[in-house]
């Protein structure tokens, strides 16, 4: 049995949508990704390989759809998976094994926007002359807005959030045209997903910020405690 023969029960169609098929893929990469993008708010481990075999099915769909640049993404969205991973479990230093949640530096920033561009248009350049993209623009847009809002996801910079809003704000109306309806709604449910964990990672960031609390108690030193945030 060839790779082909394992992979087409997922190519075919499930049910109709608009008079458009919708396969197999696209319906387990809609229920992964809803998944993965609400662990994410929730800051819960269990994303990374909820999001993995979420990037898994949407190779195949994206390259059945002529987005290859999505579909390349995929795969470096994998090994970023992996680095976020590690990053969230052993990324706070030592005695802090938990990476906490934290505002982008100017120079990051200054980093992400020159990659941001730089990708852009390397990519359109290529998707237009290499292959038969009827949107290289778009796809090459869409490709670094993922890439560096994963990058951020990973060091968990509350503006990662604001990246994934505008990179959903073109994917929307970009698989819509591509009769990819079900991804294009499940890319709605994900600007709603980004909204509620950018809310909660800024709460997360006040609630580290909370004052230092002095309490004297008769007959004792001075305690100092922090207060903490908490996600959903």
């Amino acid at each position: 049995m060839s790779l082909a023969d394992v992979l087409d029960p997922l190519q075919q169609p499930l049910v109709t949508v608009l008079d458009t098929p919708v396969s197999w893929t696209e319906v387990l990469g809609f229920g992964s990704g809803a998944l993965c993008v609400w662990l994410v708010a929730r800051q819960h481990l269990a994303n990374w390989p909820i999001g993995i075999a979420n990037n898994l099915f949407f190779i195949l769909l994206f390259a059945q759809s002529g987005l290859y640049a999505d579909a390349g993404l995929q795969i470096v969205f994998i090994a970023l998976a992996a680095y976020g991973w590690w990053t969230w479990t052993h990324g706070g230093g030592p005695g802090t094994p938990d990476l906490p949640v934290r505002r982008t530096s100017r120079t990051e920033w200054t980093w992400l926007l020159a990659a941001g561009v730089v990708g852009t248009l390397a990519l359109t350049v290529l998707l237009d002359r290499a292959t038969d993209s009827t949107v290289p623009f778009w796809d090459a847009l869409t490709t670094a807005l993922s890439l560096t809002a994963t990058y951020g996801q990973c060091r968990k910079l509350v503006e990662s959030w604001w990246l994934w809003i505008a990179a959903d704000v073109v994917y929307i109306p970009l698989y819509a045209y591509k009769e990819l309806y079900l991804t294009s709604l499940l890319y709605v449910g994900f600007l709603t997903l980004c909204l509620i964990g950018l809310s909660n990672w800024r709460r997360d960031l006040a609630g580290q910020r909370q004052p230092v609390e002095v309490a004297v108690a008769p007959g004792h030193g001075v305690g100092v405690g922090r207060g903490h945030g908490g996600s959903l």
